[in-house]
């Protein structure tokens, strides 16, 4: 067991390297995973939207989880995205990865027909009773198209191995409001995705930056986690600064589009999205690496 909660400081996203028919190359995986442990980022969020958790079968998530205990060697926490369909599935996999050597779950409430909060609630309740793991609950109504009331945060926030919530952007902006209203109403760990805002959402307080570009840059986005929990709002601003032209590229074609076309390019491996989903264009592909080049520079020189 860590000492540290999983669930605070850089937790880092990684791309799940598949072929065409989904099958996870855990060699490439354990090269993507290898400079997040050495950075030592807080947590690997492992099999998170990033690592398309979704589109894959249940034998290749816990291939992946498998793989991912191996490389890391117990050094960094592994929080295994969970999220299914059913509620059978999901605790299904919840028991997979605990069997396998994760440290914690991320729980997306994953529907075709909408939930509604009671749902949500027993679906929770049912994945936290099926492994004895620490359980954040991912918040992602994007991806989801389910909100959470604040109540029903609390009532989750009464199960015993919840410890977490992973909180998108606030459409006003207002992290340090909603981080007070949340607060008042449980003692979750309170982290955000959304990287473009972990900057202010980190300087605002929040425990946690569940986070994209953290996958592939761990030393950059450790650093700016650092200097905003430390409150250096400059050097935090400054790092910020660096990624905003990956941020942009983020917004204008979608961060997993972007993050495979660079895994890819990174790795020299197969790292395919799954269909429908497709690969940038040959244009829009060049205009991303051409962002990046400066970033991943700046994170070999900081291996130097």
């Amino acid at each position: 067991m860590f000492s540290v909660s999983p669930f605070h400081g850089l937790s880092a996203f990684p791309p799940t390297p598949v072929d065409m028919d989904g099958r996870v190359n855990t060699e490439a995986l354990c090269r993507l995973l290898e400079p997040l442990r050495d950075a030592g980022v807080a947590s690997i969020g492992l099999l998170g939207s990033t690592g398309i958790y979704a589109y894959l079968t249940r034998e290749e998530r816990l291939r992946a989880v498998r793989a991912a205990v191996e490389c890391v060697k117990g050094r960094i926490p592994i929080v295994v995205g969970v999220g299914a369909l059913r509620t059978d599935h999901a605790c299904d996999l919840a028991r997979d990865a605990e069997m396998a050597g994760a440290d914690a779950l991320l729980l997306a409430p994953v529907a075709y027909t909408p939930l509604t909060q009671e749902e949500a609630f027993q679906h929770f309740l049912a994945v936290a009773k099926a492994a004895a793991l620490p359980l954040c609950i991912y918040n992602n109504p994007g991806t989801t198209h389910f909100t959470f009331s604040r109540e029903l945060l609390q009532r989750l926030s009464d199960i015993e191995t919840i410890k977490a919530v992973k909180m998108p952007l606030p459409a006003d902006g207002d992290v340090r409001g909603e981080l007070a209203a949340l607060r008042g109403k449980t003692d979750l760990a309170i982290g955000y995705s959304g990287d473009w805002g972990a900057a202010e959402a980190l300087l605002s307080g929040a425990d946690a930056w569940y986070s994209v570009v953290g996958g592939l840059l761990p030393r950059t986005a450790l650093a700016l986690t650092k200097a905003a929990t430390a409150g250096d709002g400059d050097e935090t601003r400054r790092l910020n600064g660096l990624l905003e032209p990956l941020w942009t590229m983020f917004k204008e074609f979608g961060s997993i589009r972007v993050v495979y076309a660079l895994a890819e390019h990174l790795l020299l491996a197969q790292a395919e999205l799954p269909r429908p989903l497709l690969p940038l264009g040959p244009t829009e592909r060049q205009r991303v690496l051409e962002v990046a080049e400066p970033l991943t520079a700046l994170e070999r020189q900081s291996l130097l």
